[in-house]
This record gives C-alpha cells, structure tokens and sequence, in this order.
C-alpha cells in the first residue's frame, strides 16, 4: 500500500512526510524538479498492543503503510508530464497536503494563502490530466475500428466504457465517485486514470491556528504540520514532554495514519503465539482464503480450515482457552469474509 503525498509548492508536503516518517527529508523547494522521497510507517493500533502485552512475545509486527513525498506538481495549466504521470499512477492513493498557514518567509506560489483555491486548483488538475488521457484513448479506439483487425467485441466493450468515463470528467465528477461493475473495475485497473483513486486532505495549519472547514467530496484531516514534524523528530521523553507542554495527548498523525489506512478500504487481521504477535493487512471483505495468501503463498495452496476467534471475544474473556470454552472459538472454510481485528490461524496441509 503506497499513498503519494502531493500539494502546490510551499503547501508543506515534505514536512508532513517527515512528520509521518520520522525523517529529516531536507524541505526546501525543489524548483519544480520531480523528486520522491519514501518512507514505511507503522500503522498505529491499539488492539495489537494489548494482544502483545496478553502473549508476550518476542516479536510484535504491525501493519504497515507506505508515503512518497511527491515534487513536480504546481498546479498549472501545462498539465502534468509523463515522467510524473508514471510516478503517480502508481500510487494507491494520494495524500493531498493544502497550506493554511501564513509565514512571511515562505511565499506562496500565487502570493496569496487561499486553502479553497489550492485545493481547487489541484483537483481540477488530476481531473483535466484524465480527461485528456480519456479523450485519447476514445480517439485510439475509433481509428482501431476504423482499421480493423482488433477484437471488435473489446473494442465496443471500451468504447461504451471511455465515453461513461468522458461524460462524468466533462461534468467535473472525479471518476471515483462512478459506480463501476466488476468488469469495468478489471478494465480499467491498468489504466492509472488518477481520480480513480482514494484521496485524503490534509489542511497544513500554523502551530496556533484553529483547524477550519472544507466542504469536500472526500476525507479532510486538519494537522499543524510543523509543529507534528518537530515531535515525530524528538526522542521518547522529550516528545512527551513537548506534547505536555501544548497540551497534546497524541500526536495527530497516529490519526492521519490510522485514516490513511482505512482510505485504501484495508483492514487488518492478527496472527498470535509466544514468537509472534503480528497484524496482517488484507482488503476489506477478503476471504480466508485470501487472508491466508497474505501470511504465506504457501498456505493459501495448502489450506484446510481456518481457526478464527474475534478480537472483542478475546479480549473480553481473556484466553483463547476461555474461547473454546465459550464456543468463541470457530473453524471457518476458504470463503469466510473475515472481519478487521479477527484473531486467525489458517491450518494449511503445506
């Protein structure tokens, strides 16, 4: 899972990437140049950690998601170049950074903060890149009719599906807001086309400034980015003491993670013993048989049953032996949907 964090020049991208990352990614402008700079985070769960301090084990695993720090967009009319392009459709999901803060120091690009605009300003952007690309691709299909010599049925098949695509960009509706069958999903998923994917904001803010509203289609997250960049950078003790000292109980990129991770529609689910307490990350509604391909290739060929007890039921009880006891305890077969926080071990005759 790969979130691209993008934004206008001077919105504080690379700041929050260092926030999110415990980096110290240098955050000056890169004048327009194309630069990405990755990080891997923990994702931030209570639940894993009360499961460890349960088994005591000598590993605790948690999910993980990824963060690309994206230069090279600024919002413009020229559109974004193919080298950009590439990098973005293999996003995920963006993370779009919009700056709310005012700082005499670093100018803004238009010489004026406007959250509103720049946010605006970049969605039409993402929006006017898939419309060009559709509109091309509609224009691909015809000279191929044209031609013949392609598979006709295909060809139709994608002619009636671009030009669903076209009608809703031309009204300005991202394609993420589209309802699509299973087969146009399998169509269009090696396409990149970015309104597609899953987007969060996040408003910039000043170390003081009061969050504001934003009237979106989509999740909207206010964090003083700064001022989280500078606790994510500090060791254990001085943090909690910087945290005490703004009256801070945790820091607002646990949240953003923790947002960022449901925004991908994933879920996770928890293997645990004495070696291992682990959280795995499947898709939503994923079967056991699917989860079990998360843990090991191996495993899903082999699998025989799954052993699944909810993590509500575990907790509540307070052993797996209670469970069994309680008939908490289930054995599950390959088409189970599992559930976000099930405990699962997958029997498996490999």
């Amino acid at each position: 899972m790969k979130l691209g964090i993008i934004g206008l020049p001077q919105s504080g991208k690379t700041t929050i990437f260092n926030a999110l990352t415990k980096s110290d990614t240098p955050t000056t402008a890169s004048a327009g140049r194309i630069e990405v700079h990755q990080g891997v985070v923990d994702v931030p769960d209570e639940r894993i950690d009360k499961l460890s301090r349960m088994f005591n084990p000598r590993k605790t695993i948690y999910a993980k998601i990824s963060y690309a720090d994206i230069a090279g967009l600024d919002g413009s009319s020229k559109g974004i170049s193919g080298t950009l392009l590439n990098t973005l459709s293999q996003m995920d999901g963006f993370v779009h950074v919009v700056r709310c803060f005012e700082n005499d120091n670093v100018p803004h690009p238009t010489g004026k903060v406007d959250p509103v605009a720049d946010l605006e300003s970049m969605l039409l952007e993402l929006l006017l890149n898939d419309q060009i690309a559709v509109e091309r691709k509609l224009e691909r299909l015809k000279d191929e009719k044209k031609k013949g010599g392609t598979d006709k049925g295909l060809n139709e098949r994608q002619t009636i599906l671009f030009e669903k695509l076209l009608s809703g960009l031309s009204d300005g509706v991202p394609l993420r807001e589209l309802d699509f069958s299973q087969e146009e999903e399998k169509e269009l998923s090696s396409f990149g086309l970015l309104t597609r994917k899953p987007i969060l904001t996040v408003l910039n803010l000043g170390d003081d400034q009061k969050p504001i509203k934003i009237e979106t289609d989509h999740a909207v997250v206010a964090i003083p980015g700064k001022l989280e960049m500078e606790i994510a950078q500090l060791n254990g003790e001085d943090a909690e003491m910087f945290m005490q000292e703004y009256g801070i109980t945790e820091p607002a990129l646990n949240r953003m993670i923790a947002i960022s991770y449901d925004l991908l529609d994933q879920q996770s689910f928890f293997t645990v013993g004495e070696d291992e307490v682990r959280a795995w990350t499947t898709r939503k509604r994923a079967t056991a048989l699917e989860a079990a391909g998360e843990i090991h290739s191996d495993i899903a060929r082999g699998f025989i049953r799954a052993e699944v007890v909810a993590y509500k039921d575990l907790i509540e009880l307070g052993s797996m032996a209670e469970c069994k006891s309680k008939g908490k305890f289930r054995l599950e077969g390959k088409e189970y949907i599992v559930q976000d926080g099930d405990i699962v071990h997958i029997r498996s005759a490999i």
